[in-house]
């Protein structure tokens, strides 16, 4: 079911406070994707960074959590996120009852997992996620979930080198213009 009340996802908020405010970003207003509202999108910046946020939802019959991550086209049909579309970060929240965190995907990391497309060949325009705390019930979701905990930070941040994980996330190395 939709969420109905104005504002960023809660998700987003307590990114904001748990993850950027603390490691001192700066960002933008979000801004809500009103096509992929189901999935709570927004797209905003981050230390000048493009980001688009999603929150991934369980299904009722397959293990991980479900996101779609796709744009309109000119012409009018949907399509897969490119890698020459103005985006640095992909933003996916997760969450089952008190296990939550994100995963925080730089352009090149979804389109060497196959996600966005290059040159309008190939991407998905939704894949499933697999946080820590979900067992793969196969060796394609295994493999998904290996390459994508690269990517993943549990909130809130505790331990030591917390805010250093997720400062060396939000600032991905190939982030154009970085």
């Amino acid at each position: 079911m939709a969420r109905t009340t104005p504002g960023p996802h809660p998700d987003l908020l307590a990114a904001k406070e748990l993850v950027y405010d603390p490691c001192g970003f700066i960002c933008s207003p979000p801004v809500p994707e009103a096509e992929s509202a189901e999935y709570a999108a927004h797209a905003f910046t981050l230390d000048g960074l493009a980001v688009r946020f999603r929150a991934a939802r369980t299904t009722p019959t397959k293990a991980g959590q479900f996101v779609t991550l796709w744009q309109r086209s000119p012409g009018g049909p949907i399509r897969p996120f490119d890698t020459a579309d103005p985006v640095d970060l992909f933003v996916v929240a997760a969450r089952d009852g008190d296990r939550t965190g994100q995963f925080v995907f730089s352009m090149d990391a979804l389109h060497r997992n196959g996600v966005v497309s290059a040159d309008g060949s190939g991407g998905k325009r939704a894949f499933r996620v697999y946080p820590p705390w979900v067992a793969a019930p196969n060796r394609q979701a295994s493999a998904a979930q290996a390459w994508q905990l690269d990517h993943f930070l549990p909130l809130p941040l505790a331990g030591p080198g917390a805010l250093a994980r997720a400062r060396e996330l939000y600032r991905p190395r190939a982030a154009r213009g970085a």
